[in-house]
Parts: C-alpha cells; sequence; structure tokens
C-alpha cells in the first residue's frame, strides 16, 4: 500500500495537507526530518503512517515486526492518542506511570513477543532496566520524537531526559528519526538536532508556517477586571452557543474564579477548569465541554493538551501569558475546521506584575534546591506525615503564594534525583542533588531567557505594524528550509 492508500483507509482522509507527504517519504526513504507544524496540524500522521507501511519482519529479532517508538513527555495524552488508534484497527499501546506494574509487566511481555506497532512512552521511560530489556527484543525502525521543544534548555517546556536523545538513539540502534512541534524559535530547532546527536546535513527541516488565515488576531488594551468582563460577555454572545465554543484563559485560579463568580450572576453558562480540580472533576469538565454540552470554559494552561475540537470559534487570554511560545499553542486550538475564529489578548499591564512573580517561583536559585534537598534527605519522618504544607512551613513561612517548591520538586523528579508521589506524600531520594540544580550561573541564564520570552511578547502586544508578521520573525520562519 502506498501512503495514500493508508492516510484514505485508517484515517479517512482524501489528500494530505502540505508538508505531510514530502516528510512520510523522506522517513520512509531512511533519512531524519524535523518537522514545525501549528497545533491541529497533522504531525502525528507523519510517523503514524509510515509505521503502516507494511514492515517487513526482521530475522535479526525472530521475525518480528519493525516497531516505531513515540516518545512524548504527555502521559495524559498518551491513553487518548492509543484508544484512538486502536479504534482505527491499528496496533498500539503505551507504559507510562498511570498504569499499574502488572499492566507494565505485560506490555512489556508483549512489546518483547513483537506485538504492536506503534509504542508510546515518556522519555524517562528509559531509565527502567526492564523496559530496556523489552526494546532490545525488537528493530525500532522509527524514532519520533513529540514535542521536540522539551529536548531544547531554550525551549519554553524542558525536559532533561530529552537531552539524553542521543544515548537513546543509540542504544536502540540509531534508528530513522523524526522530531516534531508546533513551536521553535531557531535556536531550538538548532538545539534540537544538536541532542539528537545529528549534524545539520542530516537532517531536513519542514515548517508549514504558522499563518493560519481563518484566525483573527486581536490585542486589546484593558483597565480593570469591569472592561475585561465586558469584552468576554460581547465576545461570547457575538457567537451562538449552536456556532461553536470558546476558551477564556487565565494565569490564576483566584482570578478565573472570580471572573466565574461574576459570569454566573450574568446568567452566562461555563465550566471552570484548573489543576486543583480532583481527576475525576477535571475529566467531567473536558468532556462536558469536548460534547458541547457547555460551550465555554473557563481554564488555566492546565487546559488544552489533548482538545481536539473543530469548532472553538474563539480564544481569549483574560491575562497576559509568560511567551509567546505558550500563546501561540494556546490560540492554535481555535478554529481547526477552517472556519473564521477569534484569538483576543486582554492586556492589562498591572498583569505583567503576576507573569514577572511566575517567572520568580519557576527559577529558583541553587540554594533554594539545597535546602528543599536537605529537608528530604534528613527530615523524611515529618516530610511523609506533614508533606507539602509542612515544606513550605520550613522553607518560606508565611508566603502562602509562593510556589518554588512545587517547581523544585517537578525539577528533581525530572532529574531523576526523587521518585514518587507528593500527595500524598510519599518520595524516595533515589540519587545526589543533579549538578545542572547547584549551578547558579546556568540558573541565572534560564531566568535570563524567560525574561526576554516575556519582553518578546509584550513587544508583541505593543508592535503597531502587521501582528503575524512578527510572530514569523520571531519564529525564524523566513529562515527554516522547505
Amino acid at each position: 500500500m502506498k501512503p495514500l492508500d493508508i492516510l484514505r483507509q485508517y484515517f479517512g482522509y482524501e489528500s494530505f495537507r502540505p508538508p505531510q507527504e514530502a516528510v512520510i517519504q523522506r522517513v520512509l526513504g531512511g533519512q531524519h526530518a524535523l518537522v514545525i507544524m501549528p497545533t491541529g496540524g497533522g504531525k502525528s500522521l507523519c510517523y503514524q503512517i509510515p509505521a503502516l507501511m507494511s514492515p517487513e519482519p526482521d530475522v535479526t529479532t525472530s521475525g518480528k515486526t519493525p516497531l516505531t517508538l513515540v516518545l512524548s513527555p504527555l502521559i495524559a495524552l498518551m491513553k487518548d492518542q492509543v484508544d484512538a488508534l486502536r479504534s482505527r484497527g491499528i496496533s498500539a499501546t503505551f507504559i507510562n506511570s498511570s498504569l499499574s506494574r502488572q499492566d507494565r509487566e505485560k506490555r512489556y511481555a508483549a512489546v518483547s513477543r513483537g506485538e504492536y506497532q506503534l509504542l508510546y512512552v515518556t522519555p524517562e521511560r528509559f531509565r527502567k532496566p526492564e523496559f530496556t530489556s523489552a526494546i532490545a527484543q525488537r528493530t525500532v525502525r522509527l524514532l519520533a520524537v513529540d514535542e521536540a521543544h522539551c529536548i531544547s534548555e531554550w525551549g519554553h517546556d524542558f525536559r532533561p531526559d530529552y537531552t539524553r536523545l542521543t544515548e537513546f538513539r543509540r542504544l536502540i540502534g540509531e534508528p530513522t528519526t523524526i522530531a516534531l512541534t508546533a513551536t521553535a524559535t531557531p535556536d531550538v530547532q538548532r538545539d534540537i538536532v544538536r541532542q539528537l546527536g545529528l549534524e545539520p546535513t542530516q537532517i531536513k527541516t519542514f515548517h508549514s508556517g504558522i499563518d493560519r488565515p481563518n484566525l483573527e488576531l486581536t490585542v486589546d488594551e484593558v483597565w480593570g477586571d469591569d472592561e475585561k468582563l465586558a469584552r468576554i460577555i460581547a465576545i461570547n454572545k457575538s457567537y451562538p452557543a449552536t456556532s461553536g465554543s470558546g476558551i477564556v484563559y487565565f494565569t490564576l485560579i483566584r482570578t478565573l474564579e472570580r471572573f466565574s463568580e461574576r459570569l454566573r450572576a450574568e446568567h452566562i453558562p461555563h465550566v471552570s477548569y484548573h489543576g486543583d480540580l480532583e481527576r475525576n472533576e477535571r475529566r467531567w469538565i473536558q468532556n462536558e465541554f469536548m460534547q458541547g454540552r457547555c460551550p465555554l470554559v473557563l481554564a488555566t494552561p492546565a487546559f488544552g493538551m489533548g482538545i481536539d475540537k473543530n469548532d472553538i470559534r474563539y480564544v481569549i487570554h483574560a491575562e497576559i501569558p509568560g511567551s509567546m511560545e505558550a500563546w501561540y499553542q494556546e490560540i492554535g486550538r481555535a478554529g481547526r475546521d477552517g472556519k473564521p475564529s477569534n484569538c483576543v489578548l486582554l492586556y492589562e499591564e498591572s498583569d505583567l506584575l503576576t507573569q514577572m512573580e511566575f517567572l520568580r517561583w519557576s527559577n529558583p536559585d541553587a540554594e533554594f534546591y539545597q535546602r528543599v534537598y536537605d529537608l528530604l534527605v534528613h527530615n523524611r519522618e515529618q516530610v511523609d506525615a506533614f508533606g507539602l504544607e509542612w515544606m513550605r512551613e520550613k522553607l518560606h513561612a508565611k508566603q502562602k503564594h509562593d510556589h518554588r517548591l512545587e517547581t523544585v520538586l517537578g525539577m528533581l523528579e525530572r532529574y531523576g534525583v526523587i521518585e514518587g508521589t507528593w500527595e500524598p506524600m510519599r518520595l524516595t531520594v533515589m540519587n545526589d542533588l543533579a549538578p545542572e540544580l547547584c549551578n547558579q550561573d546556568r540558573l541565572n541564564a534560564k531566568l535570563k531567557r524567560d525574561q526576554q520570552k516575556l519582553l518578546a511578547l509584550v513587544q508583541f502586544i505593543r508592535h503597531e505594524g502587521d501582528k503575524k508578521d512578527y510572530i514569523q520573525n520571531y519564529f525564524g520562519i523566513a529562515d527554516c528550509a522547505s
């Protein structure tokens, strides 16, 4: 079968979007690719279709079908992605920490036997000997690195284990590799190639651009909650409930809840989504929105991963995001059906103070990392007994809204220093504090980069020329090969 036959048979599309077919042909030819394509642009097909191209059994692995290995940091999405593939008759599975130990062992055994054409894992899975043992029984024909900006320290969602991609590729026989992302500046693109262990001449960049003509980008300067509320209500009322859905993004949960109360007072139906809700409640809210039963959702950035809804007519940012990358990824959820959709950023200068505070929380200094590590090592009983609140009290007393502790625990987990759960607190210290987290010069450099990203967004807001031209220049699209 040809790629177009597979597209039609399994996915129900009649033709490819540019540059999908060119990417697929390059990968099928055993050549590496970096794909930068807007959210909803069809990146996944660029590796899913090659995975289904009638692979010949490999004699070196007892006739087992070659495997496409997909690395993704998004545990929350893997089940949905795999369920969608399996519903199309495609042999796919995932292995991650959401599974019980028994279920993981069953899937390791199935992988070893030669089952599955596609396997989704997080990069952290390579720390597990049982995984590397299972994967050694297969020929990995294609390695797909999703959310590839996580490879780069210059990216907006850096994952330390992604920096081991050169090691991972060597471990699985240096297969053909495709890296995919929706957002990557020129610096990030170069870093992705370097972290993959490839020379620039070995990989071709396919950039489909970021211009989506059906999206209208608007920046409205506002003063105070009253003006913000009035704009949200006006935009919401301009779209009848039967015409599609809308998302209003907030940075802070307390701001979201304040606006939710005011919208309820105006009898505007909506749901609210944020990370402090219980998992079942979050899933219920997401289903209400996805099924169209409640077409308006107020949300923090925790909402959006896996939201593949065609008829989102507007995305409003009621508070300024932290970077161009974050903003662009979030507005990418609008207008996936190709119909006109609005992306409105409500800019209030005082909101910059919130983002500057976020920068402080997300960039603890080396001393703070050391203090958290010492608490975990030397006060194990108290940490287990009293949890996060006790740790906060020891670290920053009465500063209730200081979130540096959560940042540090997250980074310690990403670097493999700790394992376990935070709530209830059941953490085990596995390794010494990572050198990268003790290097103040390195931490200072990261803070400076984050500040520059926020500055770039402010410059975009104040840019008097064509907003889309500014975005094209920021992401270096003119410099990309096609």
